[in-house]
């Protein structure tokens, strides 16, 4: 047992990302048989052992080998005072009664080592508070595996001793289980394509999380804030991002016409999007500097398989006045700088609130980015976001077979915002997400009160290219369907052949797996855009929209209304369903049956409503009945 546990400490575990304190040794599997068979004494002296084994390949400092020594030693004198008042001695024939003893001396172990990690912590008054609980569940679960695993080696021993070296086998898959867990942890913080940190990982950074340096100390928050935009695929931005730096630290290039700080920090906020933090930069004048050497870097040609690439960027700077403010308003004022520039044309744009540079769109910006946030008013009045929803019609039959979630906002100044300034405003921004975040929780949510309600019904939500980027989208509708215990298939997402262009194979590898899920995925706008056939073929569609400006005018224009028939005839052929909005006469209604459309929405039926009024409307509503004309449907007026 004392040669398998200096064995195993050659190979310590170090749960991934976290202070040095995570330190879990093997050994402890081993040590903890010991103190159960031969008492406090021995098992000590072998942990000392594997310790000082642990501590050489770890390369510890003499003080933090102290701090783990005495952590283990209470630990196992805690475990041996149990054993002792319980009277547990682990044979080889062991009762369930020596089961729960165990149980109890591994939880004194660990509790024992808890307490006084906190306790060190909160004494020594390093500045730091004690992780939570919920944080150290994966470090909680490897110990607990390990102590208990260590009474079986011991029963097994004295069964015969060639069954001992097996255990090592369950060792390493302890091993391998806190290494996939802690590369999962990273992977959550880091962006998979360049390595750089994600805006998650910049918010770990900034708590100081993990055992990675934190880019300022917690004194000094960033100073100022470069966020950039490079429109450019993801093989340059892999060659891009590693140029510069790599992982969390910028390396500037040798040659810079000044040594900036060493704590500035490069993040990936999203497509072909960067933000440069820096700690000490003297005013604006310096963060012009900073901005123009980097818009020089990047504009350097460089090889990508072969070929010479030119690039160029636009960037926004934000600067912060005083030490002690808000890091994520400093980064989203950076961003709202750097979407002015791109909409000027200039490479560079200093964010001021009470400049040119601050327009009207960026007070509504900022204006929507706090009513998204805000919590949601039952009555909409706080923060004056509502989803209203129209209904969509079977033609067949006359019955409603789902609603489109439409977004609403009144601006507390400007009154209603319209859809197309909504979108123009945010689309190409990180509120996109956030306002698509809020929108996915709010349909979900009713959805699970109509089905609740007995009336169950299938919602459209219209999603971006943005949404689609971030792989989490998927994570996210499948956390919110279970949460209101919603089945997959009522709920379906609208995306625009824009969207799916912007970057096909990134918003490929999301709706696929939405498609999976059984949520389905409806391509809104058909014929306005481009390469459609493709796309139908390809990608995986259960329905079109056939878009408002060919169903509006197939009453009057032949072309319209052979352009239609041509779309119903392809999707029918390819097994989808077709629906037509815009539908607002009795006329367009007709053609549309005789096409064999499927189902329709538009003001002939019903405009959109908010819920209540959606549920008033449908308990007046009288679908068609079979046999009757599509025409002689009778509509509530609304």
């Amino acid at each position: 047992m004392a040669a398998l546990a200096l064995a195993v400490d050659a190979r310590p575990y170090v749960v991934a990302n976290r202070r040095a304190s995570s330190v879990i040794l093997p050994s402890i599997c081993f040590t903890f048989g010991i103190v159960l068979a031969w008492g406090f004494v021995p098992a000590l002296a072998v942990q000392l052992a594997a310790m000082a084994v642990a501590g050489v390949r770890m390369r510890e400092s003499a003080r933090r080998g102290l701090h783990l020594a005495v952590q283990h030693a209470v630990a196992l004198a805690a475990a041996a005072v149990v054993a002792a008042l319980a009277g547990l001695h682990v044979g080889a024939e062991p009762h369930w009664e020596d089961a729960v003893l165990t149980v109890a001396a591994a939880a004194a172990w660990i509790g024992a080592r808890t307490g006084l990690d906190a306790l060190i912590v909160r004494c020594a008054g390093v500045g730091r508070r004690p992780r939570r609980l919920r944080r150290r569940g994966l470090e909680l679960f490897a110990t607990a595996a390990l102590l208990l695993l260590g009474p079986v080696v011991l029963a097994a021993a004295q069964v015969g001793l060639a069954l001992v070296p097996l255990v090592l086998l369950a060792l390493h898959a302890v091993h391998r289980m806190v290494r996939s867990a802690g590369e999962y942890e990273r992977a959550a913080r880091v962006d998979s394509l360049t390595g750089l940190p994600n805006r998650r990982g910049v918010a770990d950074l900034r708590r100081g999380t993990d055992g990675r340096p934190r880019p300022a100390p917690a004194r000094a928050p960033p100073r100022a804030a470069a966020a950039g935009s490079r429109p450019v695929p993801d093989g340059q931005r892999r060659a891009r991002s590693h140029r510069g730096g790599t992982g969390c630290s910028w390396r500037w290039p040798a040659g810079s016409p000044r040594s900036y700080p060493p704590h500035d920090l490069v993040v990936r906020l999203g497509g072909d999007e960067f933000a440069v933090l820096a700690t000490r930069l003297d005013g604006p004048a310096a963060a012009r500097r900073l901005a123009a050497h980097l818009a020089e870097e990047l504009g350097r040609p460089f090889a990508l398989d072969g070929l010479p690439i030119d690039v160029s960027a636009s960037i926004g700077i934000a600067l912060q006045g005083e030490r002690g403010g808000d890091s994520a308003a400093l980064l989203r004022q950076a961003e709202a700088a750097m979407y002015d520039a791109k909409e000027r044309g200039d490479h560079v744009a200093v964010y001021a609130r009470d400049t040119e540079h601050h327009t009207p769109d960026l007070t509504l910006l900022a204006d929507l980015r706090r009513a998204v946030q805000a919590e949601p008013a039952g009555d909409a009045a706080a923060d004056g976001i509502t989803l209203y929803y129209q209904p969509q019609i079977a033609i067949a039959t006359g019955e409603v077979v789902g609603v489109e979630a439409l977004l609403r906002w009144r601006h507390p100044e400007r009154g209603m915002v319209g859809p197309s300034e909504l979108l123009r405003v945010a689309e190409q921004t990180p509120v996109m997400r956030l306002l698509t975040s809020r929108v996915l929780r709010e349909v979900i949510g009713q959805l699970g009160a109509w089905r609740a309600a007995g009336r169950p019904l299938r919602a459209a939500v219209n999603v971006s290219v943005r949404d689609l980027r971030a792989g989490d989208i998927a994570v996210e509708i499948e956390t919110l369907l279970r949460r209101y215990d919603v089945p997959p298939d009522l709920l379906q997402l609208e995306i625009t052949e824009s969207a799916l262009m912007a970057d096909p194979h990134r918003v490929l590898d999301t709706i696929t797996r939405l498609d999976r899920m059984g949520v389905a995925i409806s391509l809104d706008d058909f014929g306005t855009g481009y390469s459609s056939l493709q796309h139908l073929r390809r990608l995986p569609f259960s329905e079109v929209k056939i878009d408002r400006s060919f169903v509006l005018g197939m009453a009057a224009d032949r072309g319209d209304a052979a352009i239609v028939r041509s779309v119903i005839a392809l999707a029918d052929s390819l097994g989808l369903r077709v629906v037509a909005e815009g539908v607002e006469d009795e006329r367009t209604w007709r053609l549309l049956a005789a096409a064999g459309c499927h189902a329709a929405q538009g003001w002939f039926h019903a405009r959109p409503m908010p819920a209540p009024e959606l549920a008033v409307w449908l308990s007046r509503y009288r679908p068609l009945r079979p046999g009757r004309e599509p025409g002689a449907l009778a509509v509530p007026a609304t």
